[in-house]
């Protein structure tokens, strides 16, 4: 892909603009030409923007005093986005659309009540292991750690995962979110996901699987979320 070369003028890019869209991989910036695909998604990624838009329905509902207390709230909140560097932050309308997906995926969709988002607790996620639970069904497991003197039940990982063939690199496109099957727990504890039509889903039908992962802590009692960690790793099941 082409890079993009800073100037005076514009020192980064990031985004769409007319038939590009800018993108950062590895600290560099690049470039490409937009997509225009036909494909009208899947049926998870059109619950997924319908929840979106539910979202944004329910913004314009809330009260504009109100609005202006999220805008407060979300002004330490540094953006998940480029540029990268502390200095961009996102709006009171990301904040709360931000609490109202987390609640949504967590199963308990409403319109969120402004609260602060605090710094999220120091864990760690590692891969044990994979098993499948029938025909269709795939179970991972990681071990997950918090320290004690945090209430970790208030907290829930939420990871995107992709299958792929051995050996090959990640598609952020083919990666789905899957929420695990219970809180978190304090010290060393497990954290399950239950992979439904892994087969169908990325059409492999393999016995080894190379899998690419990105995961977050969703916060229970907000609806907020971390920073997204890449992990990968590859399993054999028969």
């Amino acid at each position: 892909m082409p890079r993009f070369t800073p100037s005076i003028l514009i020192s980064d890019c990031w985004g769409s603009m007319g038939d590009l869209t800018f993108f950062h991989w590895g600290g560099n910036c690049y470039y490409k030409n937009k997509s225009r695909g036909s494909f009208a998604g899947t049926a998870a990624q059109q619950n997924s923007l319908d929840v979106h838009r539910r979202a944004l329905a329910a913004w314009r509902t809330v009260p504009h005093e109100t609005q202006k207390v999220w805008n407060k709230l979300a002004e330490p909140v540094i953006s998940h986005k480029p540029p990268f560097d502390g200095t961009a932050h996102i709006s009171g309308q990301n904040l709360f659309v931000s609490a109202y997906h987390g609640f949504a995926t967590l199963g308990d969709e409403h319109c969120p009540t402004p609260k602060p988002y605090e710094p999220f607790p120091p864990h760690s996620v590692a891969f044990l292991d994979a098993s499948l639970i029938d025909a269709t069904s795939l179970q991972l497991r990681f071990k997950s750690f918090f320290p004690d003197g945090i209430q970790a039940s208030r907290y829930q990982i939420l990871m995107k995962v992709q299958l792929a063939k051995p050996g090959y690199g990640k598609k952020p496109g083919l990666m789905r979110n899957f929420l695990a099957t219970a809180p978190c727990s304090n010290g060393e504890g497990i954290a399950s996901f239950l992979i439904d039509d892994f087969i169908a889903r990325w059409g492999l039908d393999l016995d080894e699987y190379q899998v690419h992962c990105r995961y977050v802590l969703l916060d229970r009692q907000t609806g907020y979320r971390n920073i997204l960690t890449p992990l990968s790793f590859s399993i054999k099941l028969r």
